[in-house]
């Protein structure tokens, strides 16, 4: 741990991993839960299989239930790699390291999943409800890379008062 005063030497930063994949499992289940079942302005495939007949509503949430088991196993995933780094005595993520990479994370999935799934494959939109207009799905994308560039500038920050903590001496 502490050796002289300062923190041990080799003492490794937190993962980034942990945060980014908490960012995607969160970005993923507020996609699911507001837009797919509060709001539901589209469902995983409602622009493939329209929902209204049951056969497509059954179908969008099976592919409903599948994406959130996705995003759940990246909540899983950021658990482990969490407890792993904790056990490996890493130093501890500090609130703008670790918030940061989550925002970060976040903008990541809502901009992977709106190039793959509203242009790429027109699997769904953000408002299918509407017809499909494109200002949504370019807003939804647009949000994304605010979080990211957001979340990277409060985790930039973050890790340089984690560098400067674990260099000064320890009390």
């Amino acid at each position: 741990m502490a050796t002289g005063g300062r923190v041990a030497e080799g003492r490794r930063p937190p993962p980034r991993t942990s945060g980014l994949l908490f960012g995607l499992g969160l970005g993923g289940f507020v996609d699911g839960i507001v837009l797919h079942q509060i709001l539901q302005w589209h469902h995983m495939v409602s622009s493939v299989e329209p929902t209204d007949r049951v056969l497509g509503l059954e179908v969008n949430t099976l592919a409903d239930g599948f994406f959130h088991l996705a995003t759940w196993l990246c909540v899983v995933a950021a658990s482990i790699t969490g407890l792993a780094a904790w056990r490996q005595d890493r130093l501890a993520p500090n609130y703008a390291f670790h918030v940061g990479l989550v925002l970060a994370g976040w903008g990541i999935f809502n901009v992977v999943e709106g190039l793959i799934d509203h242009q790429l494959l027109g699997v769904h939109h953000v408002r299918d409800d509407l017809g499909a207009p494109l200002s949504w799905d370019l807003a939804f994308r647009a949000f994304g890379v605010l979080l990211v560039a957001g979340g990277w500038a409060l985790h930039r920050r973050g890790a340089a008062a984690l560098a400067a903590r674990s260099a000064a001496p320890v009390s």
